[in-house]
């Protein structure tokens, strides 16, 4: 392709991203724009498959029928997401295969907030209020992504990611209910809960590498620090529907400006947790590890079956 005809089509995609439009997978766009949505549709992919562990551990020991049933149709929806996900990146070009090689040995990454335990039945409700419910903000305005496979596949992420965080703040209002002990239970899981959530959105706005080109792209539509203030503002208000309490003493309402003041997480913490630091990096990723490698015998099986049928119809 000459100079001028690779400007032309250049052309056309800013005028596309411009106009607020979408770009599809054939349309033509930048090496970087197709490298920034692979590594983050990545992240968010593995952060899909990953977060089923901290959650899938607790099925057996949930505490009733009406529970397992719920938190296995959630780590079932966490499965699918991923899925739909890595379905996603595929349109960009690049193998599932190789981004979960990517992934296991430790060239891509996944969300923090999935390195920390859970201790008890009360951290269940609390990664469906603070995580997903962090989620659902930094998510939602990914529906209006300018790439237009992920944004799609966003809309049905975001319909039961609502569902998630609704789980988990009814557990969390159930026991906040109930004993001195539960109540207890529940405010030790916002209070170790709390900090690595608000880390979610990554580093501030001054430390991000990569918000203010995803900004100019479309591809984000609000900043860490916007997404986070958001965060903070939504969920205040719900603790104090539980009755619990925020573990910020500078956690305060701005009158004039409408919204709570809060104190910033410690950013040393998010980046030990990214480099592979946290509580649980190495046993979520050799649990992982072990998962992929114990199932290569059932894709092996699909794999020779599809190709059966392919050979049955030519």
């Amino acid at each position: 392709m000459s100079h001028l005809g690779y400007a032309a089509l250049m052309d056309s995609f800013q005028a596309t991203i411009d106009a607020d439009g979408r770009i599809e997978p054939r349309d033509a766009m930048p090496d970087g724009y197709r490298k920034t949505l692979i590594r983050q549709i990545a992240q968010h992919a593995h952060s899909e498959i990953i977060g089923m562990q901290p959650e899938g551990n607790w099925i057996s020991r949930a505490p009733s029928l009406r529970r397992k049933a719920i938190l296995m149709a959630k780590v079932q929806d966490e499965a699918g997401h991923g899925l739909y996900l890595y379905a996603a990146a595929e349109t960009l070009g690049v193998d599932r295969a190789d981004l979960l090689d990517m992934l296991h040995t430790g060239r891509q990454k996944y969300s923090s907030i999935f390195n920390y335990p859970t201790l008890t039945w009360a951290d269940i409700g609390a990664i469906g209020w603070l995580v997903d419910g962090a989620a659902i903000v930094n998510q939602v305005p990914l529906c209006r992504c300018s790439y237009g496979p992920y944004a799609r596949a966003m809309v049905r992420v975001c319909k039961e990611e609502s569902f998630h965080q609704r789980q988990g703040f009814e557990i969390l209002h159930t026991l906040c209910n109930g004993t001195e002990g539960q109540k207890a239970m529940a405010q030790d899981a916002l209070d170790r809960w709390w900090w690595p959530s608000l880390m979610m959105f990554g580093p501030p706005d001054a430390s991000s590498t990569h918000s203010e080109q995803s900004m100019a792209w479309g591809i984000k539509r609000h900043s860490n620090d916007e997404l986070r203030q958001r965060f903070v503002d939504m969920t205040v208000p719900q603790a104090d529907v539980l009755g619990l309490r925020v573990p910020d003493d500078g956690l305060v309402y701005d009158e004039s400006t409408g919204h709570y003041s809060f104190t910033e997480p410690d950013y040393t913490e998010l980046y030990a947790v990214v480099k592979g630091n946290g509580p649980c990096n190495e046993k979520r990723l050799a649990h992982r590890v072990k998962a992929h490698e114990d199932g290569a015998w059932v894709r092996e099986a699909a794999a020779a079956y599809a190709a059966k049928q392919q050979e049955a119809v030519a």
